[in-house]
């Protein structure tokens, strides 16, 4: 089932079961993709849809961040819960360990050696981890190997 389909179903479940977040999210998320296509002028594939999720968890993340620094705890929970059932939608995660080994492959097939080669490195694994990892967590995990 195409991810699209899927998020149309899941809406309808949540309007069902009257869960607003849920409801509120994908349909925030829904919205996020009708823009793309219209934009674009074209279908979104799988894997923009994949960048879109992404985006908004990243979003999501940095709101949280703002929101403790506020001592908005509710609004905190609300971003949390958000981040929760967009989650569902992205392939399985790495483990830290296995974005690290995945990392560690690049840096010695491609010989790098230093931190000018952190470019090389993030251009070989960011294919092979999107979706599955967050992009700064894998540029964290570069930087200390490469220093």
């Amino acid at each position: 089932m195409s991810l699209k389909k899927q998020l149309m179903d899941d809406m309808k479940t949540a309007m069902k079961e009257k869960d607003r977040l849920r409801k509120a999210t994908i349909t925030l998320l829904r919205a996020d993709i009708k823009r793309f296509e219209v934009d674009k002028r074209k279908e979104i594939t799988e894997d923009g849809i994949i960048d879109l999720i992404s985006k908004q968890i990243k979003q999501k993340k940095s709101a949280i961040l703002e929101f403790r620094k506020g001592g908005r705890e509710d609004l905190v929970q609300e971003a949390e819960a958000e981040m929760e059932v967009l989650m569902k939608y992205l392939p399985k995660q790495l483990t830290e360990e296995e974005l690290k080994e995945i990392i560690g492959n690049a840096i010695t097939e491609l010989k790098a050696e230093s931190m000018k080669d952190m470019g090389k490195v993030m251009g070989a694994v960011s294919p092979i981890i999107k979706g599955k990892a967050d992009g700064k967590t894998a540029s964290d995990i570069v930087k200390a190997l490469l220093s």
